[in-house]
């Protein structure tokens, strides 16, 4: 029989919720990890029960968790995150100042496709890393830190985070809030920026190289080239593997959110949650909406079925939309009012798993045979 595992990452805590592949009826395990802030939960496809997550506070500072059997029972691992390159120099603050670079937390955890015990991390200050013991042991990929754009880095809002981690065998994608894109051919070992055609308020120079406060970025599998953006405004598309972008925000109510996903089977289809502006972080006129393009951008359709009409004021993280591999395809995401909303129609319809949960950080699906 087919399941469906959802792995939920929260302000206080993890949450793992699971259906049948009809995703109607839920259960709820947790909170794992209680009071932590769970930044990002992720299984690994080659082993679908082992999964790693992200826990921090600011007491007690930065741990990976890894499970063995499905969120069952948890396990810490290795947490070492230095620099390992010698002296990676400075970035520059706000202010225009030099500061030097300091681990923060790991944002995000991206799982090798091919190996459960292959797994990649990306850390505040903008750092890359790689454990191919299954978490026990971890060396930063330094050449993302020394790649000569690096010390005009500024931090975003939420600070200089590596939040985005595509893989495609030797070549990578990674994202930097707010530096931009950044590819690597050669499985890591040395980066370009890849940001042309992007445009941000507050640059002058309309051709920078870097700046760009991009929120997230997503490919499907089966158009490696073709990559889409959710930026600090602007929604964007690149077909020639980050080379050049496009704008396809097309008639959106506004430009401005954080997540973008990618149906699994329609890889022109994709999703982005809008909300106002960057100083207003909830739905145009309290109105939570998905909003879905069939044609890979610029036509967009709003989608309302199930969602809240009225005094809503939620806003959906980067890291907090996922789409399933079902034949109907189901889309998630999980809201800073404690929501999870399920599709599994592709986004026609939506209906609330769970309503009450801590602020969502991330969400992430598993389809489990």
């Amino acid at each position: 029989m087919t399941q469906v595992r959802v792995l939920a990452g929260t302000r206080k805590g993890a949450f793992v919720l699971t259906s049948d592949g009809k995703r109607d009826k839920w259960s709820v395990s947790g909170p794992h990890f209680g009071g932590w802030e769970v930044y990002h939960m992720k299984g690994s496809p080659a082993d679908p029960d082992r999964l790693y997550a992200s826990q921090n506070t600011g007491w007690f500072g930065q741990l990976i968790q890894r499970s063995d059997d499905g969120g069952a029972t948890w396990q810490p691992t290795g947490n070492d995150f230095g620099y390992a390159g010698g002296d990676p120099g400075t970035h520059l603050w706000y202010d225009g100042t030099p500061r030097p670079w300091e681990f923060k937390r790991i944002w995000h955890l991206e799982p090798s496709p091919d190996d459960p015990d292959t797994v990649y991390a990306g850390g505040e200050d903008a750092a890359l890393y790689k454990s191919a013991d299954g978490g026990l042991t971890w060396t930063e990929l330094t050449g993302l830190r020394v790649q000569p754009s690096a010390p005009g880095w500024q931090p975003g809002a939420g600070g200089l985070c590596l939040h985005t981690i595509i893989l495609q065998k030797s070549r990578m994608f990674v994202a930097i809030s707010a530096a931009g894109t950044f590819r690597s051919d050669d499985s890591g070992e040395t980066w370009r920026p890849v940001n042309r055609g992007l445009h941000s308020e507050g640059i002058p120079d309309g051709d920078a190289e870097v700046g760009h406060c991009v929120h997230h970025v997503e490919a499907h599998p089966s158009q490696p080239d073709t990559l889409f953006m959710q930026k600090h405004w602007d929604v964007m598309r690149s077909d020639d593997g980050g080379l050049s972008w496009t704008e396809v925000s097309g008639n959106l109510p506004t430009d401005f959110g954080f997540p973008i996903g990618v149906h699994a089977h329609e890889p022109d289809t994709i999703y982005v949650v809008p909300i106002t502006s960057d100083s207003l972080h909830y739905p145009p006129d309290g109105r939570l909406r998905v909003w879905r393009s069939r044609s890979g951008g610029n036509e967009w359709e709003e989608l309302s079925a199930g969602l809240p009409e009225r005094d809503c004021y939620v806003n959906v993280y980067r890291d907090a939309m996922a789409v399933d591999t079902l034949d109907s395809c189901g889309v998630y995401f999980g809201t800073t009012g404690g929501q999870v909303y399920v599709s599994p129609d592709s986004g026609d319809s939506w209906a609330p798993i769970v309503r009450d949960l801590p602020a969502v950080l991330s969400v992430e699906v598993q389809v489990l045979s």
